[in-house]
């Protein structure tokens, strides 16, 4: 059967040929997909780096003014600060200047009102010194009409018996008199010193009730800026890598295809005339 054979032949190199056509296709294809990927992955590495860099600037000026809100919040709550601890201590200042002023009013009546008892105590003694000084000049009186009448009355020794009675009641009622007044003197200093320390306790009193001095707190600190922050550039962002695609050999379907061809050629004799003799089985 050549006529087989020459058409098994011719179809073996048409499907080499149609083979390598193939490949060539396919080849081109996966070098188009390649290319593709190549572009995509470095397109995306270029939209990264442009993203992390508006990003970084970003991070940059909101750090910048965040920091410069913080420096003058910080400023601001300084002399606020600064103000409220020099208004406190006016207010404690005041206070103080009119806890003094409360402090020597006291200490002024106190001294007033001492003054006032030792010249009431003054005057009462002196009101019983007047009333001894009476006392005296009655007894004497009363001593010398005693004696007047018992010099009318009488005579001899009893009329001398009766005038040493008389002088000598006269006598104990006048050192009654003198006790009474030396006691009443002691009792009069008594009073005085009990009206010096009555009144040293006032003052005392009226010295604790009041307000220490104040002093003035230090300064409040200043702020300070705190370090900068120290910012990294972002790394750059490379294409990822895309493997090369596996090229299909265009000659090997080529190759077979003739390889089919001369198998199916084989199997026929051809004679002088260019035509088969016979097939061989």
């Amino acid at each position: 059967m050549p006529v087989f054979a020459a058409i098994g032949a011719v179809a073996g190199i048409a499907s080499g040929i149609a083979g390598a056509a193939q490949a060539s296709s396919a080849n081109a294809t996966s070098q188009a997909n390649y290319e593709a990927q190549k572009k995509a992955a470095e397109e995306q590495a270029r939209l990264t780096n442009e993203y992390n860099a508006r990003v970084f600037e970003a991070d940059k000026e909101n750090y910048r003014r965040q920091r410069e809100y913080e420096w003058t919040t910080a400023i601001k709550q300084w002399q606020y600060n600064s103000e409220v601890q020099d208004y406190q201590y006016l207010q404690t200042a005041r206070q103080y200047l009119s806890s003094v002023e409360n402090t020597q009013q006291q200490l002024t009546y106190n001294s007033i009102a001492a003054i006032q008892a030792q010249e009431q105590e003054q005057a009462s003694f002196a009101e019983i010194l007047n009333s001894a000084a009476f006392q005296r000049e009655g007894m004497l009186i009363e001593q010398l009409q005693n004696e007047g009448r018992v010099a009318l009355l009488q005579a001899g020794k009893s009329r001398t018996k009766a005038i040493q009675s008389t002088v000598a009641e006269q006598g104990r009622n006048a050192a009654i008199l003198t006790a009474s007044l030396v006691s009443a003197g002691l009792q009069s200093q008594r009073n005085m010193r009990d009206i010096e320390m009555g009144r040293y306790a006032d003052d005392l009193k009226a010295r604790n009730a009041m307000m220490i001095e104040p002093e003035r707190l230090p300064d409040i600190p200043q702020p300070i800026k705190p370090p900068e922050r120290v910012f990294v550039e972002p790394m750059k962002a490379t294409a990822g890598f895309v493997p090369a695609p596996t090229q299909q050999s265009v000659f090997a379907p080529i190759v077979s295809g003739i390889s089919a061809a001369a198998a199916s050629a084989g199997q026929v004799d051809w004679g002088a005339k260019g035509g088969p003799k016979r097939w061989n089985n």
